[in-house]
């Protein structure tokens, strides 16, 4: 009986291995999709390779005939009674009398030319320079998560206050403990002190704030109450035991500068008075506080 790849033996053989018998192996040809990086990579390849095509095209010139048509040119000058130019399709120097030239029209679009080619220089001139500035930027806040008050050209840390529950029935709970223990009913988010230790001079202070986590954060106005400060009102809702939290916000501009960094300010020139930035997630009683005292005129 018949050994070869039309065989029993040799039909089972092809089944295992995916090809004849004695044939060349059997390869995989299906590969993991293409990395971020790798894909980075080809478009900044194909941006430079666009980018040499614009740039060698832009440096020809378009040398107009009175007539209508033009000339590919990579060079020209005028010579008198004649045009001697290096014509970019055959590689080569020519003349043309000058009274067939359309100089005018020739030398108003290298003008256009020129000023598009010096627009588009300064303008990556100035977005490497932005690019710059935001990782000079970026170096500059520290890499721990927290507010940071900007005085000028010093970053002033701000600190982490140490907060407490007050609930409706007067029992404190630190905020260290996590998680916090159940209650019913209302309580308020406080820090001890009439007043934060940090005071932040102007109206419209600035900050860089770092996230330690992916949560929402705000700039709120702190409610003096005799010895300590309230910062949030905490209530649940019955049965299903929802938390509430509200706070006094102020409006804020913020603009993010790298991963989890913003540098946020007052939207309008706020009063004097006690304000925190507060990092926190909805309903979970996390709440986060960075206190300070504004100082507006000093």
């Amino acid at each position: 009986m018949a050994r070869g790849w039309f065989s029993k033996d040799g039909y089972n053989a092809f089944k295992k291995r995916g090809g004849p018998p004695n044939g060349p192996p059997r390869y995989n040809l299906s590969s993991p999709p293409p990395s971020d990086a790798t894909i980075e990579l080809v478009l900044r390849l194909l941006t430079l390779l666009l980018l040499s095509l614009a740039l060698a095209q832009s440096a020809t010139v378009r040398l107009y005939l009175k007539d209508g048509t033009n000339q590919r040119v990579r060079e020209y000058e005028v010579q008198e009674d004649r045009v001697r130019y290096y014509s970019v399709e055959r590689s080569q120097w020519e003349e043309i009398p000058l009274d067939l030239i359309d100089l005018k029209r020739t030398k108003a679009e290298q003008a256009e030319i020129e000023a598009d080619r010096k627009s588009y220089t300064e303008a990556n001139k100035a977005e490497d320079e932005a690019e710059r500035e935001v990782a000079r930027e970026i170096r500059r806040v520290p890499p721990e998560p927290g507010a940071y008050w900007i005085n000028g050209k010093d970053l002033i840390p701000v600190k982490l206050a140490e907060s407490k529950v007050k609930t409706n029935k007067g029992s404190s709970i630190l905020k260290a403990i996590s998680p916090l223990p159940f209650f019913a009913g209302k309580a308020t988010l406080e820090i001890d002190g009439a007043t934060a230790a940090l005071k932040v001079a102007g109206d419209r202070p600035e900050f860089y704030f770092r996230l330690s986590a992916e949560e929402r954060f705000a700039l709120v106005r702190v409610t003096p109450q005799k010895a300590v400060r309230m910062v949030e009102k905490w209530s649940t809702i019955p049965v299903s035991n929802e938390l509430i939290q509200e706070h006094i916000d102020i409006p804020i501009f913020r603009h993010q500068v790298g991963a989890g960094l913003y540098r946020i300010w007052p939207q309008k020139p706020a009063e004097p008075g006690e304000y925190a930035i507060i990092q926190f997630a909805e309903g979970k009683g996390n709440t986060q506080v960075w206190d300070f005292t504004l100082q507006v005129g000093k």
